[in-house]
């Protein structure tokens, strides 16, 4: 299995000379399975060169998994140039949306009104289809199966662990530590705090033993607590959690948009020092655009 990742940043897209070395796209991953098929992370501004690179491998098969429905994870899918070919086929996976109970074809419909986009879908030539996912329910692509679990967000967000032949990977996208809403003396801390310790279990449990784990780390410890409750995670959150579940390598992606290469560099390293020594067999990498993996 192999991965790519064709953009790190969060929340909005940060071209400029200050991120060149990092990336500016948002947020999307390929991954290409042992028997060759196309599974993609999310569909931020990323997905466009994605696109250009797959014109050169036709006919594209994709199926594309939509962590959550907020633009810098999406805001690239109308742009992604397979959809305009006869001979494409493409199948997006996601949650349903909590809100209005619509499945994952509602992301495309409201991308796709006239009011935001040229062109509908009627006009795009490619097979598209939808496919809602149950929460906790495995699906299986290709030679790989997905798995998925409800992450920490405002909004749903699916975390996705893929394995094929021995070999997994685990994506967060965007996830904040959990925290109890209540204090101590509210009866509702108590029940509250249960439920957060069972999705703790649910999550290390689908990141368990990964050979690679791909993690939010929008925030530093520093910047966190003015940042509580936007949903995003932290560098010391990532490597705890590498550490707890025994990950083979920690991808820290989801880059701070504000963030230029040397400013990113600093947190990095500093975060690393803090939490050093780190246990034997783990490697800890700062995911940039064009970072290549495979997964021997």
């Amino acid at each position: 299995m192999k991965l790519r990742f064709w953009g790190v940043r969060g929340s909005i897209p940060s071209p400029g000379p200050r991120t060149a070395r990092y990336g500016g796209n948002t947020t999307c991953i390929e991954v290409g399975t042992d028997d060759g098929t196309l599974i993609i992370l999310d569909g931020g501004t990323g997905i466009f060169a994605l696109a250009q690179d797959l014109l050169t491998r036709l006919p594209v098969n994709a199926n594309i998994f939509i962590t959550h429905s907020h633009w810098d994870h999406i805001h690239g899918l109308p742009f992604f140039t397979p959809l305009f070919i006869p001979t494409s086929r493409v199948r997006l996976h996601g949650a349903r949306d909590e809100a209005t109970g619509q499945g994952i074809e509602h992301i495309m419909g409201v991308q796709l009104q006239n009011s935001y986009f040229p062109v509908g879908e009627a006009q795009m030539a490619a097979t598209i289809e939808y496919r809602t996912l149950d929460v906790g329910v495995a699906v299986a692509v290709g030679d790989a199966v997905v798995e998925n679990v409800v992450m920490n967000h405002p909004v749903a967000n699916l975390g996705y662990r893929i394995s094929c032949n021995g070999k997994s990977l685990f994506f967060t996208g965007d996830h904040e530590p959990f925290y109890n809403l209540y204090p101590e003396e509210d009866a509702r801390h108590a029940p509250y705090q249960l439920q957060m310790e069972q999705r703790q279990r649910d999550i290390d449990h689908a990141m368990q033993g990964v050979d690679a784990l791909i993690f939010d780390c929008s925030y530093t410890q520093g910047e966190y607590p003015s940042k509580r409750g936007w949903g995003h995670g932290t560098f010391d959150a990532a490597l705890a959690a590498a550490v707890r579940v025994g990950a083979r390598t920690l991808y820290c992606t989801h880059h701070e948009p504000t963030r230029g290469d040397d400013e990113l560099e600093a947190v990095f390293a500093d975060a690393l020092e803090r939490h050093g020594p780190l246990p034997a067999g783990l490697r800890v990498v700062l995911a940039y655009e064009g970072l290549e993996v495979a997964l021997n």
